[in-house]
């Protein structure tokens, strides 16, 4: 099949994009820079900038999956940086669905990211596909990306939205942010440790990622997470374990908050999160233990 991502350079959408070449599709990344990867070109990996036809890249697309956005991770979310952070998913969500309504020939799906996020700090509380949003910055964040990429349904697109947890995967994401101090040996829980993490081994998440493509019925929002649900003291404990390092420097939430001001959210937010659409359409994890994910990962 002929695919079309955005964001395809990311840590995510270098991942999926590897995957499809590897399955034997033609994709097409759409890029800021794409003089920055000539040396990729090949008859099966395509770079384009958004600067070009982009209706045209659309009547050769049969999936479009979007995965742009700035970086959440900032020091500190500034007015600026907020606004950095909205209009990269916003705009560039708005500007995918506008070529494909000006496209002869509609893609036959549209793929785009979403957070967990969109569910707030919900401490203890199970949350599925059919629990209410939350009212805090990155979850109205949320709610207005998913609002610009479900416009695509009113073009008759296929449109299913997939709320990404961290993703494990060395060299990248959770795992980049946490595993120096434990080399260190001063690693350990972030937080109060009781907050729940939702996570999802990076191979699982590409193949949630495309699970739509192969189930014509399946639409809307899902959670991209695994069944496992784990607390911060957890998911640092098995860590630890499998780095064989200590796991007991905790970074209190009251230093994250000082250091990061808003920009902890991420952290210290409790989501305890099943991806509960996708069970029901019989996906089937290859990593669900926490402690088997990491240690692939790592």
């Amino acid at each position: 099949m002929n695919y079309l991502i955005a964001g395809g350079t990311g840590f995510i959408g270098s991942n999926l994009k590897q995957m499809l070449l590897q399955e034997g599709h033609n994709v097409t990344v759409l890029t800021r820079n794409p003089a920055r990867y000539r040396g990729e070109q090949a008859k099966n990996q395509t770079f384009i900038s958004w600067n070009d036809d982009l209706p045209q890249a659309m009547n050769d697309a049969d999936v479009v999956i979007n995965l742009t956005g700035e970086n959440l991770f900032k020091i500190w979310w500034t007015d600026a940086v907020k606004k950095a952070l909205r209009e990269s998913r916003l705009n560039t969500t708005r500007t995918l669905v506008e070529a494909m309504e000006k496209a002869d020939k509609k893609p036959e799906i549209f793929i785009s990211a979403s957070g967990i996020s969109y569910y707030g700090n919900r401490g203890d509380q199970l949350l599925d596909e059919s629990s209410e949003a939350g009212d805090d910055f990155l979850a109205k964040l949320c709610i207005d990306w998913e609002r610009e990429a479900l416009k695509a349904a009113d073009l008759d697109i296929r449109t299913a939205i997939v709320r990404i947890s961290p993703a494990l995967q060395d060299g990248g994401g959770m795992i980049e942010k946490m595993k120096p101090p434990f080399l260190l040996f001063v690693g350990g829980p972030i937080g109060s440790g009781r907050q729940y993490v939702p996570w999802i081994h990076m191979q699982d998440l590409c193949r949630a990622i495309l699970h739509p493509v192969e189930n014509p019925d399946f639409e809307g929002p899902y959670n991209a997470c695994s069944p496992e649900q784990v607390t911060m003291n957890e998911l640092a404990d098995v860590m630890g374990k499998v780095l064989n390092r200590p796991s007991f420097f905790r970074v209190p939430e009251f230093v994250l908050n000082t250091v990061l001001g808003e920009s902890a959210t991420p952290v210290v937010s409790s989501l305890r999160v099943q991806p509960k659409k996708l069970q029901v359409s019989g996906f089937e994890f290859e990593f669900e233990n926490l402690e088997e994910a990491l240690a692939d990962a790592l």
